[in-house]
């Protein structure tokens, strides 16, 4: 980078701020090339998602059992909030709840402790009741911000294990989509429903 008509004062100075700026990025945390990533191929389109099992080792494991068992085939995005997140992975297309094993164990606060994102934008992350370790097999995507489901003090939060890596316009896609009542469900739901034909390991 020339600095040439620079004072040799803040000559120096901007060279500083360069150097630590391309040390902070050679010291950031670069995922693994051994992360496992999932693809959707859903009725919008097809998206992958690339999992932190270093950040959520349990989450992870869970949802890729899903995934192995087949669980998400076939089922719908059954709440789209356009300035919140997507959620699915519970539901066929006729609102039958898919049967699931046993809640895992909330591990929000620990993958933050780990280095993980928070809930922003395109992270996901598992779905649940009130009750803190509830999760099951439903899962959400943030289309916005929303650090208000991160782990505090004042709550467990809602655990981010994974990102999507490519296909976020069909995410916006599904995002923009016109919703309403659908099944059991009075709002909230795409008038055109958005199936998940597949989740697939990729190799």
């Amino acid at each position: 980078m020339n600095f040439s008509g620079v004072p040799v004062t803040r000559r120096a100075m901007m060279a500083a701020v360069v150097a630590g700026l391309l040390a902070g990025q050679m010291l950031a945390p670069a995922r693994a090339a051994s992360d496992p990533k999932v693809q959707f191929d859903t009725s919008a389109g097809n998206f992958v998602v690339e999992l932190y099992p270093d950040k959520a080792p349990k989450t992870v494991a869970n949802f890729l059992q899903y995934v192995k068992d087949k669980q998400y085939d076939g089922t719908i995005f059954h709440r789209v909030i356009s300035n919140f997140m997507i959620q699915g992975g519970g539901y066929d297309i006729h609102y039958a709840e898919r049967p699931t094993r046993p809640p895992i164990v909330n591990e929000g606060a620990d993958a933050l402790a780990r280095g993980g994102p928070g809930n922003v934008v395109g992270t996901i992350a598992m779905a649940r009741t009130s009750a803190p370790n509830s999760a099951t097999a439903q899962f959400f995507i943030n289309v916005h911000d929303n650090a208000f489901l991160d782990a505090s003090a004042q709550s467990p939060g809602y655990a981010v294990f994974g990102k999507v890596v490519s296909g976020m316009d069909v995410i916006n896609k599904i995002k923009a989509m016109p919703t309403g009542p659908g099944g059991p469900f009075p709002s909230d739901v795409p008038k055109t429903p958005v199936i998940i034909n597949s989740a697939t390991l990729v190799k």
